[in-house]
């Protein structure tokens, strides 16, 4: 369930930074900066270049967001 305010979009992650940090590329063509989110983190959910995975966004910030599920 997303958060109130947010918007869900879905992307390709391209790189794989520090401190599992990743660079996102939407489905509308924008790269974006994405952290994961806590439970993924929890769960030690992996996520490679090339997986698609679904991003939360907010309207104050568009060029980060946060992943909240890796679609197989």
């Amino acid at each position: 369930m997303a958060h109130s305010g947010t918007t869900e979009l879905d992307g390709q992650v391209l790189e794989n930074l520090p401190n599992a940090m990743f660079k996102v590329q939407l489905s509308d063509g924008r790269v974006v900066l994405c952290y994961l989110s806590g439970k993924m983190r929890m769960n030690h959910i992996r996520i490679l270049p090339g997986d698609k995975v679904k991003v939360e966004m907010t309207a104050y910030d568009v060029d980060r967001g946060r992943i909240v599920y890796r679609t197989r």
